[in-house]
């Protein structure tokens, strides 16, 4: 794949779901001064507007005109289409699930696939840098990234972390299910056709499952100095 000149320095940070990846990536963007992109939060939106006006998932040509059509904002840590606020609507499990389906279809990431470059542009012209979240940046979004990490962590561990996180929320869910919402998850992000959910041949692997997020922002940091990217 040929690497695209990037207007900024960048930091992928891609994993599988509940892996810590965002914890991790807005850490490391406060940490830097850098921007940050949420770049799972674009598909979320494309399925919460999906879940909303019934289009199927398995309608790309649908789905595809959803993406092009939205005005999306990621600002403020808000998430806004067309003027509406999804920033806690985006979390939920079905909008996850929807977000999951409609990210398989080729049309439909190529779609996305502008805006999230265009992230790397920094507003007033300047040279901050950006640190992206999500499951293909280093390997198509960004290939030309300075720093590529691959945050992982066991299913059951993912599971864990989840319903603590739905507890914590006031919401009943069972583990069971949570844990096998997590694996049907991961086959659908591995066994895509475009874009699966797999390390960039540059990426540095981190096994989160027993660290803590403190312990993996110091590994992460680490890596950002070896780099001289702080």
């Amino acid at each position: 794949m040929t690497e695209r000149r990037l207007p900024a320095p960048v930091i992928c940070v891609d994993g599988p779901s509940g892996s810590g990846k965002g914890s991790l990536a807005t850490a490391l963007a406060e940490r830097l001064g850098w921007r940050y992109l949420d770049s799972g939060a674009l598909y979320r939106v494309i399925g919460v507007v999906a879940l909303d006006r019934g289009v199927a998932t398995d309608d790309e040509s649908a789905l595809v005109g959803l993406a092009k059509s939205l005005d999306i904002e990621l600002t403020g840590g808000r998430i806004r289409a067309d003027g509406l606020d999804l920033t806690e609507r985006v979390r939920d499990e079905a909008v996850g699930a929807a977000a999951s389906e409609a990210a398989r279809h080729p049309q439909v990431r190529q779609a996305i696939l502008a805006e999230q470059r265009r992230a790397a542009e920094s507003p007033d012209g300047g040279s901050s840098g950006l640190v992206a979240d999500g499951r293909d940046m280093g390997t198509v979004v960004f290939p030309g990234a300075e720093l590529k990490i691959f945050l992982d962590a066991s299913a059951e561990e993912r599971a864990q972390r989840r319903y603590k996180q739905l507890r914590n929320k006031g919401i009943t869910v069972n583990l069971r299910s949570v844990l096998a919402n997590i694996r049907d998850r991961d086959a659908r992000d591995e066994g895509r056709a475009v874009s699966p959910l797999q390390p960039a041949s540059d990426a540095v692997i981190i096994d989160s499952t027993h660290m803590t997020i403190a312990d993996v922002l110091r590994q992460a940091l680490a890596l950002v100095r070896e780099r001289g990217l702080a």
